[in-house]
Parts: structure tokens; sequence; C-alpha cells
């Protein structure tokens, strides 16, 4: 792994990455929710590009990792321009974006402002919408009204907190209710195990996009991380195949 570096955003925000040179079009991997770049989908990928001298583009969201700022000051938009900066100050040329759970939702913003720079978007448990479908509607009446809410993290001991900026932001990039003009090749792929994505998320975006080349890769026994071992085979056959 190359060292991380940062990148100094107009208000002052230092954003950690990896970037490594080499041919493109380049990957770019956009963790999860409160996920960093040094999580082992991310870091697989970015060893493979390495050894392929290909260009890739690890990131930590301002507030998240290695980058400065707080968790609660983030949301979708912040983030979603994060992205973009370090594209623009690190690549020139195609893009492909790599986008995991909440990243899946971002990656179809950071598609949306490429453009003609956009080669391709692959899902892992992409989870478009989740501000919508993901809470109760208790819940989204106290993030409304600016509360911020707990729920029981899987995945760790601290419960997970959505803060009320996060959601009310969120719920202004809705995408699954109309067309979606992202038209370059798609690759999703989703575990059917997926405790906290249902699979058929997936299947929503994909009548959603634009594009015709479009490929939905289900694990029978997969669950939301999709980190085992033959997971991340399989997420490496379906991001190369968007490039050889």
């Amino acid at each position: 792994m190359s060292d991380v570096q940062f990148h100094e955003m107009a208000d002052g925000q230092r954003i950690a990455y990896r970037y490594a040179e080499g041919k493109g079009p380049a990957l770019v991997f956009l963790p999860g929710y409160m996920s960093d770049m040094d999580g082992g989908k991310a870091t697989s990928i970015f060893a493979a590009a390495q050894e392929e001298r290909r260009a890739c583009l690890l990131l930590d969201y301002s507030g998240c990792g290695q980058s400065s700022g707080e968790f609660a000051d983030g949301s979708l938009s912040i983030w979603r321009d994060d992205v973009l900066a370090l594209i623009d100050a690190c690549i020139d040329g195609q893009v492909v974006i790599i986008g995991s759970s909440m990243g899946g939702w971002l990656m179809l913003l950071v598609a949306e402002a490429l453009g003609n720079r956009l080669a391709g978007v692959v899902g892992i448990a992409a989870a478009p919408d989740f501000a919508d479908w993901g809470y109760s509607d208790d819940q989204k009446s106290q993030l409304a009204s600016g509360v911020t809410i707990y729920e029981d993290n899987l995945y760790g001991p601290e419960p997970t907190p959505t803060h009320a900026k996060f959601w009310q932001d969120a719920m202004t990039h809705i995408r699954l209710t109309g067309p979606i003009d992202i038209a370059a090749p798609v690759r999703l792929l989703h575990g059917q195990c997926d405790a906290d994505v249902p699979w058929q998320v997936s299947m929503q975006l994909a009548e959603r996009l634009r594009s015709d080349d479009i490929q939905i890769a289900l694990v029978k026994d997969g669950d939301h991380r999709l980190s085992r071992e033959q997971d991340i085979a399989l997420l490496h056959r379906q991001v190369w195949s968007l490039l050889d």
C-alpha cells in the first residue's frame, strides 16, 4: 500500500487518500457508512491495481478515518464533493466508480457528476435511498425534527448513529423513484442473506438505470459485507470485466 496523502479542501478540511498511478480507466473505491479506505475490499482492489500498474484511488470522507472533521457534520452532498475534488486532483481521463453499501448510493451521485468521464460503476450491496426505506416513520419524524437516532450495531460494540443533518440531506438525493441518467456499464453484486440492505434494492436500481449493459451477481449465501475470499474474488472479476 502506498503512503497516505492529504488533499486540502477549500473549507480547510484535509481529505486522506491513497493513489496509485497507472493506466486508466482509474478505479475509485467509495466505502460505506462509517467505513474507511482500510477495509478489506478497498485494499484488495488497490493491491490488485498496483500489481497491474493501474490507476486506483482510495479515500476517507471528511469526518471519517484519517480525514479531518467530525462525522456528525458529514452528508452525502459533502462526501460527493470530497470524492469529486480528489478525482479532479489525482486523475486525468476516465473513471470506474466502485461503491460499497452507502458508497453505492454515493456512487450514483458521483457518476452523474462525472458525465463523459464515467467508464463504469460497480455496486457492492448498493444502498441507494436507505434514508427512506431503512427507517420507521417514528425514526423519520425524529430525524426531521433534528434528533439524532441510535441503532444496534451488528459490527461493533457502539450503537450506530444517524445524525439529522445526514438524513435530511440524504432525502434530497432519492434516486429510485425515477430514471437514473447513467448509461455507462454497470455491475451489481449483492448477497441474498444481506440483513442490512435487501438484495431486491439492486434489482430496483438496475431497473432505474439508463444503461443497457447491466449485470447483477447474486450470492445466495452472501451477507452484507461480502468480504469472504470468494466474495472478493467475484468482486475482482466484476470490476476487471469493465477494464478488459
